[in-house]
C-alpha cells in the first residue's frame, strides 16, 4: 500500500511512524508531508530514509491508499480535497470533522463498521481523552446501557504537543535554576501546578475540549441519550491521560462483574488491587498500547453506579495507535 503521513515531524506524526513499523502495517511506499519547516527532513523507517515533503495544493496524493492527517484542523480542512482526490482514504487526528454527519467517528474495539461508512473517504481519529474513555465505558454499557458519565481528566502535557512537553520540562529547570519561567504553550505555569483549564471556554462555560467528550462520546455509542460532563485539567506529567469516571447504567452491574468485563475487553487492561497499592499511573504506562483500568468500585451515592479510574498513553491510543487501528480494519476487509 501507499500510505502519507502529513505532520510527520510532531508528535503524533513520529509516533505513526513507529506505530506503523511495529506493527508491520503493510507499507509499499511512505510518503512524508509537512510544512516549510520541517520539509527536507529525513527520518528513518523500515530501513530506508524518507525526506519530508512540502504539503501543497496539487496532485502529490496520487496514488496513495491511506493519508494519515496529523497537523491541525485548518490543515485538514484546507487539504482535504487534495488528499481524497485520487482515492485515498483519509484518517484525520484533528477535530475538523468529528462531528460531521457523513464523516465516522472511530474508536476501532468499539464501533469499527463505522468505518466503511465513510462516503466523503474521510475518517475521523477521535479526542484523545474520549478514547481513552470510551473503550472501559464499552465494557460497561455491554453489561448495561449507559444513561449518565461524570468525568475529571488529568491530562499530560503531551496532550497540547511535543512543544508543549518540552516547556513543561523546561519551566522545571527554570524553577531550579532560580529564572524567569516561560509560559507560552498554556494559559498559566504548569510545573508545580494544575489548570482547570483545556481549549477555549464555550457559552455555557464549559471548555471546548469538556463539550468534545459529550458529543463525540454519543456519536460513537450511537446513542443520543447518553449524557456526559467532564472537567478536563491540565498536569505536570510528560505523557498519558488520567480519568476518573463516575457512571450509571439502566440496572445495577456488580463491581466483580464489570472487572471480568473489563479483563475480557479488546484494548484494556485490569489493574486493580487497591490492598496492595496498585493502579494505573501514568509514570508506569508511557508507551503502552492499552487504557489501564482500576480503583473499580460500587458508588455508593448511587445503586446503578460505578465508579473507575483510568490511565492511556494519548499518543498512541488517543491519537497514532488509533489512526493505525482504523487503517488496519481497511485493510483487513
Amino acid at each position: 500500500m501507499v500510505v502519507a503521513i502529513i505532520g510527520a515531524s510532531g508528535a503524533v506524526g513520529q509516533e505513526l511512524l513507529k506505530v506503523l513499523e511495529e506493527r508491520h502495517f503493510p507499507i509499499t511506499e511512505l510518503r512524508l508531508f509537512g510544512s516549510a519547516r520541517s520539509a527536507g527532513t529525513e527520518y528513518s523507517f523500515n530501513s530506508q530514509t524518507i525526506t519530508v515533503q512540502l504539503l501543497e495544493h496539487g496532485d502529490a496524493f496520487r496514488g496513495v491508499d491511506i493519508a494519515f492527517v496529523s497537523a491541525g484542523g485548518s490543515v485538514s480542512l484546507e487539504y482535504a480535497d487534495d488528499i481524497t482526490r485520487y482515492g485515498a482514504i483519509m484518517i484525520d487526528n484533528s477535530s475538523a470533522f468529528r462531528m460531521d454527519k457523513d464523516v465516522p467517528l472511530v474508536v476501532p474495539e468499539v464501533n469499527s463498521e463505522d468505518v466503511f461508512q465513510c462516503s466523503r473517504r474521510i475518517i475521523a481519529n477521535p479526542n484523545c481523552s474520549t478514547i481513552v474513555m470510551a473503550l472501559p465505558l464499552m465494557a460497561l454499557h455491554r453489561l448495561s446501557p449507559i444513561k449518565r458519565v461524570h468525568v475529571a481528566t488529568y491530562q499530560a502535557a503531551s496532550g497540547a504537543g511535543a512543544q508543549a512537553m518540552q516547556e513543561l520540562q523546561n519551566q522545571y529547570r527554570q524553577i531550579m535554576r532560580d529564572e524567569p519561567v516561560t509560559v507560552s504553550r498554556f494559559p498559566h505555569q504548569l510545573a508545580y501546578n494544575v489548570i482547570p483549564h483545556i481549549d477555549v471556554f464555550m457559552p455555557n462555560d464549559y471548555t471546548k475540549e469538556e463539550m468534545k467528550m459529550h458529543d463525540e462520546t454519543r456519536k460513537i455509542f450511537h446513542n443520543e441519550g447518553i449524557s456526559v460532563s467532564a472537567t478536563c485539567v491540565r498536569v505536570p506529567s510528560l505523557r498519558c491521560h488520567s480519568e476518573s469516571v463516575w457512571v450509571e447504567t439502566e440496572e445495577t452491574v456488580e463491581v466483580e462483574t464489570f472487572r471480568r468485563a473489563i479483563a475480557a475487553m479488546k484494548g484494556c487492561k485490569l489493574l486493580d488491587d487497591p490492598a496492595s497499592n496498585r493502579y494505573p499511573m501514568p509514570l508506569d504506562l508511557s508507551g503502552t498500547d492499552d487504557v489501564y483500568v482500576g480503583r473499580i468500585r460500587q458508588d455508593y451515592t448511587s445503586q446503578t453506579g460505578i465508579t473507575f479510574w483510568c490511565v492511556g498513553d494519548q499518543i498512541r491510543k488517543g491519537a497514532a495507535l488509533n489512526a493505525v487501528q482504523i487503517a488496519e480494519v481497511l485493510v483487513n476487509k
